[in-house]
């Protein structure tokens, strides 16, 4: 398997983790719900219902996001390269390895770092559709896109 499938894969997996952890604590909160609406009354249980019902929408709201994160991943063909920067791209700049596709936490395969940034975010949209050899300027750091794959 080649570099950019492994990274693409381990995100894969990354997210879709992800979506099975929230999943799995929405239905222990749907239970516990469930369970505490048996036995207690009062303003005690009233409160405590609020509260898992307020867990439970921010829990709904991370899944939906990790979701939409997977939906993203899925529409990317890992094994496809290009001369320009597409979704999809793993590129090399300034000695970083950055993957577009949904901001997603930094991974080390192989024992490089790979950084997954979301191609609307400032670094990203200065990347997308541009080559090897293209140089830019965030904050005061200046970029060189040394390979694309």
């Amino acid at each position: 398997m080649e570099f950019k499938q492994k990274i693409y894969s381990h995100y894969q997996q990354m997210v879709q983790d992800r979506i099975d952890v929230f999943r799995d604590m929405i239905s222990a909160l749907t239970e516990d719900s469930k369970n505490d609406a048996k036995g207690s009354a009062g303003d005690k249980h009233e409160t405590a219902l609020s509260m898992m019902h307020i867990e439970q929408e921010k829990l709904t709201n991370k899944l939906k996001e990790a979701i939409t994160q997977k939906a993203i991943l899925d529409k990317i063909d890992a094994s496809k390269t290009t001369e320009n920067i597409i979704s999809g791209s793993l590129v090399k700049a300034n000695g970083i390895y950055l993957y577009l596709s949904v901001a997603l936490p930094k991974i080390s395969i192989e024992g490089i770092n790979v950084i997954a940034l979301s191609p609307q975010s400032p670094l990203g949209s200065h990347l997308m559709g541009n080559k090897v050899g293209f140089t830019f300027e965030i904050n005061k750091t200046h970029y060189t896109i040394e390979s694309v794959e």
